[in-house]
C-alpha cells in the first residue's frame, strides 16, 4: 500500500515508489535486494525478458515441460523473496518467460522452502503461436513467416491491461511472460492511483517513466560511461533506479544514498533515446508516447524531475515476436601474437575458408582486435600487437557446422605459426522476426496457483 510521501514536484501527496531490479536476464541480483532493504519502495519490477530469450524459453519448455521460465528464477527468488515479506513490496516481473505459470509454482515452492508466506499470480496469454497468420509478412524482411524455418514460438506484447486484474488480486508477486517493457510498470501505477488506461497522457507519463527504469543501472550510469569523457563513481558498486511517481505521472528518478553511479540530465536522457526509433511516437500496447514533449530538471543530487509527456491512443494491434529454428551455429576462436599477428590471422581465416568452401553455407571472420566490430573502413591502419580469429558459421544441422570447430582446431599444426588458445561452441541458433496480430485474438488470463501440500 502506499503511503504519503513527498510528491515528485516538493508537495505532501500521495507518491508511488517503483524501483527497478534487473534490466535482462543476467542482470545482477544484489541491487534489487538493497532496493527492497532500502528503498521504501511499493513495488519492484524485475525486467528479464529481450526477443531471443523469450524464444529460448520455449525450447526449454519443449525439451522440459516443466523449465519454460527464466532459469534465473531460483536466484533471484531465494535472495528476495524473505525481503519482500518483511516489507511488503510487491513484485511484478516477466520473468515467467514461455511458461508464467510453472514459474508462479516456483516461486511458491521456494516460498514454502524459505517459510515465507506469499500470494503469487500468473499473468499469461501471450503465446499466440496457434493464432498468428504463417503466410504473413515478417517486419524485417517482407518474407511469410513460414519461410524462415520451423516456427517455435509467437510472444505477443501484453499491455497494462493484462497486469491489472492480477494486480487487483492482491498478489504480492504478479509473474507474465512477454510483456512489453514499459507496461511493468505503467500497470502498477495505474492500479494504485486508479487512471483509466484511456487517459493517454498520464499513460504517456507512466510509460516515459517505465521506459526510463526498464534497463535497470542503465539511467543510473552502468552502459553510460565512457571514460574519460562521461565518468561514473563507483560503477563497481552501482545502485539501480527510483521512480517517485505522483497523481499527474510527473515522477523523479532517483537512486539509494550510498551506492554508485550518477543520475543527471545526461544520463536520463540518453536512457530516454535508447532504442527509440520515432520520438514522436514511442509505440506500447498501451500508448503512443511523444517523448519530444519530456522535460527533464535536475531538483537535487542524484534527483531528475520528469514531466510533461503527452500521448495518443496506443496502437490497433499488439506486436508478436516469432521465433523459429535458423540451424546450428559453431564459433571457434584461436589467438596470434607478436609483430605480425593480423597477418597471420588473416591467413588463418582464409585457409578455414578455403578448407570449408562449399560446406557452410553462412560463414564469416572476424579479426578481434583489428576488424571484429567495425570492419576495415575504421580500423585506422593501426597494426595490433595481438588479434583473436574469430570464424563463425551456421549450417542446417550440427554435424555439418562442427566442421568449423575441427579445421579452426587444426590450425594448431596445419596453419600459420604461433595460434594458441582455441576455444569451439556449438549452439542451435533461434532466429527471431516479428510480426503483428489483432488484440481480439490475444486472451490474457491470471492464475492464482496454491503451494503443493
Amino acid at each position: 500500500m502506499t503511503v504519503p510521501r513527498a510528491s515528485a514536484s516538493g508537495q505532501r501527496g500521495r507518491t508511488v515508489r517503483v524501483g527497478c531490479g534487473a534490466g535482462f536476464a543476467g542482470d545482477r541480483v544484489q541491487p534489487a535486494v538493497g532496493l527492497v532493504d532500502r528503498g521504501e519502495l511499493d513495488y519492484l519490477v524485475l525486467e528479464c525478458l529481450a526477443e531471443r530469450t523469450t524464444a529460448l524459453g520455449q525450447l526449454r519448455r519443449l525439451a522440459d515441460p516443466a523449465a519454460g521460465y527464466d532459469p534465473s528464477l531460483d536466484r533471484r527468488m531465494r535472495l528476495l523473496l524473505k525481503p519482500l515479506a518483511r516489507t511488503g513490496t510487491r513484485l511484478v516481473t516477466n520473468i515467467g518467460s514461455a511458461d508464467p505459470l510453472a514459474a508462479a509454482r516456483r516461486v511458491l515452492r521456494i516460498a514454502a522452502e524459505l517459510a515465507v508466506p506469499v500470494s503469487v499470480a500468473a499473468v499469461t496469454g501471450d503465446d499466440v503461436l496457434d493464432r498468428i497468420d504463417v503466410t504473413a509478412p515478417a517486419w524485417e524482411d517482407g518474407r511469410p513467416l513460414v519461410e524462415h524455418g520451423e516456427l517455435v514460438s509467437a510472444s505477443a506484447y501484453l499491455g497494462a491491461d493484462a497486469l491489472l486484474p492480477a494486480l487487483r488480486s492482491g498478489a504480492q508477486v504478479v509473474i507474465g511472460g512477454r510483456i512489453a517493457d514499459p507496461s511493468l510498470f505503467v500497470a502498477p501505477l495505474a492500479h494504485e492511483f486508479g487512471w483509466s488506461l484511456d487517459d493517454v497522457d498520464r499513460i504517456a507519463g507512466a510509460t516515459t517513466i517505465g521506459h526510463l527504469l526498464e534497463c535497470g543501472g542503465q539511467v543510473t550510469g552502468g552502459y553510460f560511461a565512457d571514460p574519460p569523457y562521461k565518468t561514473v563513481p563507483d560503477l563497481a558498486g552501482l545502485g539501480y533506479p527510483i521512480a517517485e511517481v505522483d497523481e499527474g505521472a510527473a515522477g523523479v528518478v532517483t537512486k539509494l544514498p550510498g551506492t554508485g553511479g550518477r543520475v543527471d540530465r545526461m544520463t536520463v536522457a540518453e536512457q530516454l533515446a535508447y532504442e527509440v526509433t520515432d520520438p514522436r511516437a514511442y509505440l506500447t500496447p498501451d500508448v503512443t508516447a511523444d517523448f519530444t514533449t519530456v522535460r527533464i530538471r535536475e531538483t537535487g543530487p542524484d534527483r531528475v524531475r520528469v514531466t510533461a509527456t503527452t500521448g495518443a491512443p496506443r496502437p490497433p494491434t499488439l506486436k508478436v515476436s516469432v521465433g523459429y529454428r535458423a540451424g546450428f551455429r559453431c564459433e571457434a576462436e584461436i589467438s596470434y601474437a607478436g609483430a605480425t599477428a593480423l597477418h597471420r590471422a588473416r591467413l588463418a581465416g582464409q585457409v578455414v575458408a578455403d578448407r570449408l568452401d562449399g560446406l557452410i553455407p553462412r560463414l564469416r571472420a572476424d579479426y578481434i582486435g583489428a576488424t571484429a566490430l567495425h570492419g576495415d573502413d575504421l580500423g585506422g591502419g593501426a597494426e595490433p600487437y595481438e588479434c583473436r580469429l574469430r570464424i563463425a558459421g551456421i549450417a542446417p544441422t550440427r554435424d555439418a557446422v562442427e566442421a568449423i570447430g575441427h579445421e579452426v582446431t587444426a590450425l594448431y599444426t596445419t596453419g600459420p605459426a604461433g595460434g594458441g588458445g582455441v576455444r569451439v561452441t556449438t549452439e542451435e541458433v533461434i532466429g527471431i522476426v516479428s510480426t503483428s496480430i489483432e488484440r481480439s485474438l490475444v486472451e490474457p488470463r491470471v492464475h492464482h496457483p496454491v503451494a503443493d501440500r
